[in-house]
């Protein structure tokens, strides 16, 4: 049995993890997020821990990674840089080793063409923190995988392809069911995709910006 502590455990894309976890594995999992009342519906959960707190808050993190086998940060924000330091200190005095981290189209300058243009734009707040955390990352001797998605999507579906980096990113949109699907396959083979950094997108969506924003 693994147990699983997600950070930022209210995202959309953590709620479906946290779904597919309860109903198709027998996974342990601590679901750390502000305001935890916003997922009373596992609070009787013998399999879930609700955890009310705030990521920097380094004390905290480290008592909730007590017994922890993977720990998949699914934090976001133009402080993302900070809240990572917090993240990989706390890991490393906490002697774990595996995360799974959701990053950013754009992190390697990896974005070609117009949709590249558009992209920069549209995300420049942040994506200096997500550049900032993957280097961060990358120096910090865990054993992770980055997770960088095009645009997501709420479609219900799970469609995508991936490349390394490296790569040019290829479409303009994919799922959160497909960025899902791979966080679920990493946890349940957590030997795969070992420090690396992967683009997810749906195949067949290039373009100069998703279609469903036009």
């Amino acid at each position: 049995m693994t147990k699983i502590l997600i950070i930022g455990a209210y995202g959309k894309t953590a709620q479906l993890v946290t779904e597919r976890l309860l109903s198709e594995t027998n996974n342990e999992l601590k679901l750390f997020l502000r305001n935890s009342s916003r997922l009373d519906k596992y609070r009787f959960n013998d399999r879930v821990e609700l955890i009310d707190g705030d990521v920097t808050d380094m004390s905290l993190l480290k008592e909730s990674m007590k017994d922890v086998d993977i720990v998949y940060s699914n934090v976001g924000g133009v402080d993302l840089a900070e809240q990572s330091k917090v993240i990989i200190q706390a890991m490393k005095d906490s002697n774990l080793s595996r995360l799974i981290f959701i990053s950013s189209l754009g992190t390697y300058h990896e974005v070609p063409g117009k949709f590249g243009e558009w992209n920069e734009k549209m995300i420049a707040a942040y994506l200096p923190g997500f550049r900032e955390s993957a280097k961060l990352i990358e120096d910090s001797g865990l054993v992770y995988t980055m997770i960088r998605p095009s645009w997501m999507s709420d479609k219900d579906e799970i469609d995508y392809e991936t490349t390394q980096k490296g790569e040019p990113l290829k479409g303009t949109e994919v799922s959160r069911r497909s960025i899902a699907d791979l966080v679920i396959k990493i946890i349940e083979s957590p030997a795969d995709y070992e420090n690396q950094s992967i683009g997810i997108n749906k195949p067949n969506t290039d373009g100069d910006m998703p279609e469903w924003y036009r």
